[in-house]
């Protein structure tokens, strides 16, 4: 792997970290499409480059997750039991999400991330919020929400924050407690999602050296590095800045990652 690649992923995980400390992200939705683009540069197939980019976004998850989580837990913003139930459906949805993405091909895989990517730009433009309605559900129904959180989010190579976050807001749960509780989901919905493309991606052909499975390690670490760092530095950004600008800016980058998915690598 050439130095230039390399300073890109530590560039790439910088930018992810931030976003996944300051809307609860993860991360992810920077991450797969930039992988994505990456890999044309490896010469990999399209249904390769479409699983080995979700798979690794996932991995990568793993880390950031954990650091955005201790800065809100310092702060009183995670809410464990509502965790702790969300978290039981995340681990079987997540690996429902990795069987069911093997079993699609990367161009039709490829189209679903791009739709997705796309209503995310919608929701964040105009804002798009649920009024505080409901409450919480019960353990049994906070466990349902879990697993399909985890099943989509595995799908998509996210953590799960654009998902969670709105429900919680739904539900009548403080905004910063939501992104907090998101962001501690994060890390159950990564490893899981994580293991899941570990073992549907063992034994595929055409996959780069350097893979485990769906997990090429080069960018996983890359990524990793500056991801950590960084997503404590969003994390703090988002208690002590207005993020109404950035999330325009985001709204329309996402708007323009979503449509480049319906273009061939």
């Amino acid at each position: 792997m050439s130095l230039t690649i390399l300073l890109a992923y530590l560039l790439l995980g910088a930018g992810a970290g931030v976003l996944a400390g300051l809307f609860g992200v993860g991360g992810g939705l920077i991450v797969v499409p930039a992988l994505m683009f990456s890999f044309t540069f490896l010469n990999l197939s399209e249904n390769v480059a479409t699983h080995l980019a979700i798979g690794t976004s996932l991995a990568t998850i793993i880390f950031t997750s954990m650091s955005s989580a201790q800065t809100h837990n310092s702060k009183g913003s995670i809410d464990w039991n509502i965790v702790r139930w969300l978290a039981l459906g995340i681990i079987l949805g997540s690996v429902l999400g990795g069987f069911t993405a093997s079993l699609l091909q990367g161009a039709t895989l490829k189209i679903i991330i791009g739709c997705f990517v796309i209503l995310m730009s919608i929701q964040l433009g105009f804002n798009l919020k649920p009024k505080a309605s409901k409450k919480l559900p019960g353990k049994f129904g906070l466990s349902t929400v879990g697993m399909v959180v985890g099943w989509a989010s595995a799908i998509f190579g996210i953590g799960g924050g654009s998902l969670t976050v709105p429900f919680l807001a739904f539900c009548s749960v403080p905004m910063q407690r939501a992104v907090g509780v998101s962001a501690a989901c994060g890390l159950p919905i990564a490893l899981a999602g994580t293991l899941s493309y570990m073992w549907f991606g063992w034994g595929v052909d055409g996959l780069p050296a350097w893979s485990i499975g769906y997990i090429y390690l080069p960018a996983l670490i890359g990524i990793s590095v500056t991801s950590m760092v960084f997503s404590r530095i969003g994390a703090k950004l988002a208690y002590r800045l207005s993020p109404e600008l950035l999330r325009r800016m985001f709204a329309i980058f996402l708007l323009i990652v979503g449509c480049s998915f319906f273009t061939p690598l």
